[in-house]
């Protein structure tokens, strides 16, 4: 049993330092975000409601401007976008 743990440990010595600061990263990530669904809950649900509204609407602005949106989003963005400015509808020169 003692020559399984010294394998692992060699193991686990081998993985690189990049892997542990990611997966720290990722560990203080999750109880973030578990901390900030708890704040949710207690948060009035008409300002939830607001913040997550202006949260899309940026969102979707941005996808628009940038076209960007995920694959499955292009049919409603090309609907929506002839609308709104594009980044790629503006010149660069000088205005006449």
């Amino acid at each position: 049993m003692l020559l399984f743990a010294l394998t692992t440990a060699e193991k686990l010595q081998q993985v690189p330092r990049s892997f542990w600061i990611n997966a720290a990263i990722v560990i203080l990530g999750l109880i973030a975000v578990v901390i900030v669904i708890r704040r949710i809950k207690e948060m009035n649900k008409l300002v939830l409601g607001i913040i997550v509204a202006v949260i899309f609407v940026l969102l979707g602005f941005n996808w628009i401007y940038e076209r960007n949106e995920p694959r499955f989003l292009s049919p409603l963005v090309d609907m929506i976008a002839p609308f709104l400015p594009a980044k790629g509808s503006y010149s660069v020169g000088k205005p006449h």
